[in-house]
């Protein structure tokens, strides 16, 4: 079957860059032939990738990698402005949120899109296809596409809650255009279906459960000797990439000296935004290291709020908790937004009073030593890092689409400890199965002023455990995860939602 997926951005680095990519890897695998729209620059260094396409004074040409050609990427040429959810850096673009792009320029993107798409479609006849986000994805395909090419369409949570709902007389048209004619419409849980319903009842009839997978085969628990050579195979990776991996100075040496044998090693993974409520964890740290000395943590990620986390540490490593303060209250001016307290951070230092408030000082100056940041990390590079850690925590304020992270995290053995809200409570509820009683509740913290306490308590509970029954239990996560998630199951519901036959795909 030939498939055609619209997704428009890379193939690499954030939540449906990683969907597309694996998704295409997997209807591969299933003997499918794939026809990828994407702004990749490098997909000719993908192993899924056989042949690129690309555009020059509106014509197309195909460059052949390997023979046979079962997945082709295409970069439609959009010229220098990429349209994006959140605000971050494209490298040979300019980045631009759909909110603050003039309605000239969002047509020009559509447009340029539609043709490229028109262009595939006519050369190859795609028996079905997928658009990606609710905007601008399947209003592209509408358009581009005939009649006669079913299609489906894949909600992930960043266009819903950063575009359309914020400017619904703005982009709710497009939205509404691009559903009308889908056969099927993915949501990753029942969070995301229901904000889509609020905007577009008319789709609840069609709308399926369709999360993402994880790559069991890459995603796995490793013996302690494998995850510490691995660990180091890491390191000398990206020591020999130097600048090209976007990475921050010292994290070689801080892969280098991390050892799974001596260390409880906990990860965040994600962007570097407010959002993500990273802060949350920072604060919590020294709460933890004092009563685990060996814990240590590692920041994967970049985004816009990487500098004043920065501030964050340097506040604890003076122990200055008016200098946190003056942070809680600026809250997301210092990613380039409004003024916006972190009103959760803020209650955790008001409830501090003068003892606790010394102590939490000098915990927090030992524990900055304790804290790196690396930088972006490709994700083909995470099975490298994860089977190594104890623990990831998912401290998200703002709705999620899927816990897609959590699910990585859990298949490789570890605790995700994630807010407990929409997709991730669904994603943790999962997992829960796999855990006795008393251990369940430590896979989710309420969102709420108490959450910096709730984060440090549940990773003490686990970091602390007896080895025997921490195995134990990162095993049965392990297993859970390995056998609930798969990226084949994902790339087969794909193709039964574009061809409309939604009756073996659960509701959400």
């Amino acid at each position: 079957m030939r498939v055609l997926i619209f997704h428009g951005y890379l193939l690499r680095g954030t939540g449906s860059n990683i969907y597309n990519a694996n998704l295409a890897r997997a209807l591969v695998a299933d003997g499918h032939e794939v026809h990828l729209l994407c702004q990749e620059p490098a997909a000719e260094q993908l192993s899924f990738i056989d042949a690129v396409g690309s555009w020059s004074d509106g014509d197309l040409t195909l460059r052949t990698l390997r023979e046979p050609i079962r997945c082709t990427a295409y970069r439609p040429d959009i010229g220098e402005l990429l349209p994006v959810y959140v605000d971050d850096p494209y490298e040979g673009f300019t980045a631009k949120a759909f909110r603050d792009c003039s309605d000239d320029e969002l047509a020009a993107y559509v447009q340029a899109n539609v043709a490229a798409v028109g262009d595939v479609g006519a050369r190859v006849s795609p028996d079905v296809a997928l658009a990606n986000h609710a905007v601008m994805g399947p209003l592209i395909l509408a358009r581009a596409l005939d009649d006669t090419v079913p299609y489906a369409v894949k909600i992930h949570g960043s266009a819903m809650e950063y575009t359309v709902r914020p400017q619904p007389e703005r982009f709710l048209p497009a939205l509404h255009e691009g559903l009308a004619r889908a056969r099927g419409v993915l949501v990753g849980s029942r969070h995301v279906a229901e904000r889509l319903w609020e905007v577009a009842g008319e789709v609840c009839d069609r709308t399926r459960l369709g999360p993402p997978g994880v790559d069991v085969a890459a995603f796995r628990p490793r013996p302690a000797d494998e995850a510490t050579a691995n660990l180091r195979v890491l390191a000398e990776q990206l020591a020999a990439t130097t600048a090209s991996w976007g990475g921050e100075a010292g994290a070689v040496e801080t892969l280098r000296a991390l050892d799974p044998s001596v260390h409880r090693i906990v990860t965040y993974l994600g962007k570097l935004i407010v959002s993500k409520g990273v802060d949350l964890l920072l604060a919590a740290w020294p709460l933890v290291t004092a009563q685990v000395p060996s814990a240590r943590l590692c920041v994967v990620g970049f985004g816009t709020y990487r500098e004043a986390l920065g501030d964050i540490v340097d506040a604890l490593a003076r122990g200055d908790l008016d200098g946190l303060g003056e942070i809680a209250r600026r809250g997301r001016e210092l990613e380039g937004g409004p003024a916006g307290e972190l009103t959760y951070l803020r209650a955790f230092l008001d409830s501090l009073d003068d003892e606790a408030a010394q102590a939490y000082r000098q915990s927090a100056q030992a524990a900055v030593g304790t804290i790196a940041f690396t930088g972006r990390l490709e994700h083909e590079a995470l099975p490298l890092l994860l089977p190594a850690c104890t623990a990831q925590v998912v401290p998200s304020t703002f709705p999620e689409a899927y816990g897609m992270v959590a699910a990585e995290a859990a298949a490789c053995g570890m605790l995700p400890v994630c807010a407990g809200h929409s997709g991730l409570a669904e994603v943790a509820a999962t997992l829960a199965e796999a855990l006795d009683e008393p251990l369940r509740r430590l896979l989710t913290f309420p969102r709420g002023p108490a959450a910096v306490r709730d984060i440090a308590e549940r990773l003490v509970v686990w970091l602390t455990l007896p080895d025997d029954q921490r195995d134990r239990a990162s095993a049965a996560l392990a297993a859970v995860a390995q056998e609930r998630y798969g990226w084949d199951r994902v790339a087969q519901g794909v193709v039964a939602a574009a061809r409309g036959d939604l009756g073996a795909l659960p509701p959400p």
